[in-house]
């Protein structure tokens, strides 16, 4: 339990930055893109930072399998990320409060990330090991965000959506198509052959690999549509060249 104060540190450290982002760094932007801006900021700070943490917490446990009590440096991690979901679920709930689907996204993140935190204390290898599965495309795709968000009325960012967009799509695709699945796998046949049912109740990784699974299934549909959207996009610039 001495990590409990890390966890309003980083809360109080992501809302500055939002609000840096939001007040100084986006300001001359349009008021419809900068609560988005904002949101791909903070981002920055969590998502590759998350995935250097994470392995470190990881590779540092000797011990570490999918029923191995946490350690206090994964704890430390949990703390960080439950801290920026807080954050941006804030962030969806001003702004965005009619966008369900992140919204329940960043709710269920959060029950995986505490339940494993604070109520079971076993599990971190595989929430961490997900957590960076999950972030090691977070700059890529944050980069892409703020691009897609200006490239109507930017031409560099024109630029940087059209270079960036296929190599994003296909760093996702192989990530969320071919990794995340085949960790899934490995996760739900550990803890179906009932070897975790002494420190992790099996209601509590049946949700884990609920949202799991929901989460992928969800980020493969996500990734077919822009690369649907694509292909539709280069059709229509050949035609026009034609």
């Amino acid at each position: 339990m001495d990590s409990i104060p890390n966890l309003p540190l980083f809360f109080s450290m992501f809302l500055i930055l939002y609000l840096i982002a939001y007040f100084i760094v986006f300001r001359s932007w349009s008021p419809k893109v900068r609560p988005e801006a904002s949101s791909c900021f903070i981002s920055l700070f969590h998502g590759t930072p998350a995935v250097f943490l994470a392995t470190f917490a990881i590779f540092s446990d000797q011990n570490r399998g999918f029923s191995s009590p946490n350690t206090k440096t994964q704890n430390l991690v949990l703390d960080y990320s439950i801290a920026y979901f807080l954050t941006d679920l804030l962030h969806y709930l001003i702004f965005f409060p009619s966008d369900i689907l992140f919204i329940a996204h960043h709710l269920v993140t959060l029950f995986v990330f505490i339940t494993c935190r604070h109520l079971v204390f076993h599990g971190s290898y595989a929430i961490l090991s997900l957590l960076i599965l999950a972030e090691v495309t977070s700059f890529c795709q944050n980069v892409w965000t703020l691009a897609t968000a200006r490239r109507h009325d930017n031409q560099l960012a024109a630029k940087v959506y059209s270079f960036l967009s296929p190599y994003f799509y296909a760093f996702y695709s192989v990530v969320r198509g071919i990794f995340g699945p085949f960790f899934m796998y490995q996760m739900g046949a550990f803890y179906m052959s009932g070897r975790a049912d002494h420190v992790i109740p099996r209601w509590v990784w049946i949700s884990w690999m609920f949202v799991v699974l929901t989460s992928i299934g969800v980020s493969i549909l996500w990734i077919s549509n822009l690369w649907f959207e694509l292909f539709k996009e280069k059709k229509a610039k050949l035609e026009k060249e034609l």
